[in-house]
């Protein structure tokens, strides 16, 4: 049954406020946000976006959380468990800097609330089921791995998560001071394939048994 036009329009217009404030946020952090602008970029008025979310904290928070849900349901449908081990592993690399890439709010997100010293994200139950769910595909990948005799046992599923998050993380945060500091474009065609070829040879060779 077709949903009633003034809940589409609600459905809509929510969709658009959180689009619009995914924008600004990335741009000005939370602090230099102005709930205005969201509002003019939205097409809908201050009164509205204080209806559906609450105040400028709260809507800064499930952006930040849409922006979580986002990427930990883009890993869950790379479907590793289809795949042999080391090929999965390469995979999942390959995808975080994609990802990184294609949305470069979601860094510019995880700044602002770590500037915050997360205390959006600990209010949050929900960041917390599905970075719980990604965490443990990974570790199943490592058991998966290690028992077919392609990884070397005892990898911490963190620690490789927060490996593979940084090397991609790291050099595209500072991809203005570095392309400089190294004399060359970091953000070059050529540069970022050769980041990534790089960055999966790094990833593989901490954890496979043999290349």
């Amino acid at each position: 049954m077709d949903k009633p036009a003034k809940q589409r329009d609600a459905e809509a217009t929510k969709a658009r406020i959180l689009a619009a404030a995914k924008k600004e946020f990335a741009k000005n952090g939370l602090a230099g946000a102005r709930v205005d602008v969201i509002a003019d970029r939205a097409k809908a008025n201050k009164r509205m976006i204080y209806h559906y979310f609450g105040n400028k904290e709260d809507l800064f928070q499930i952006v930040l959380e849409e922006a979580y849900i986002d990427i930990r349901t883009a890993e869950q449908k790379l479907e590793l468990n289809n795949i042999p081990p080391r090929e999965a592993l390469e995979k999942l690399v390959r995808f975080t800097w994609t990802y990184y890439l294609k949305n470069p709010e979601f860094i510019t997100l995880v700044n602002s609330e770590n500037l915050h010293k997360a205390r959006h994200l600990k209010k949050s139950q929900m960041i917390e089921k599905v970075s719980r769910r990604f965490v443990d595909m990974v570790a199943r990948l490592l058991e998966r791995g290690t028992a077919e005799g392609a990884f070397r046992p005892g990898i911490d599923p963190v620690q490789l998560n927060i490996t593979i998050a940084a090397i991609g993380y790291y050099y595209l945060t500072n991809r203005f001071t570095g392309s400089i500091v190294f004399q060359r474009d970091l953000m070059a065609a050529d540069a970022l394939d050769e980041r990534l070829r790089f960055n999966i040879e790094t990833i593989l060779r901490l954890v496979c048994v043999e290349l």
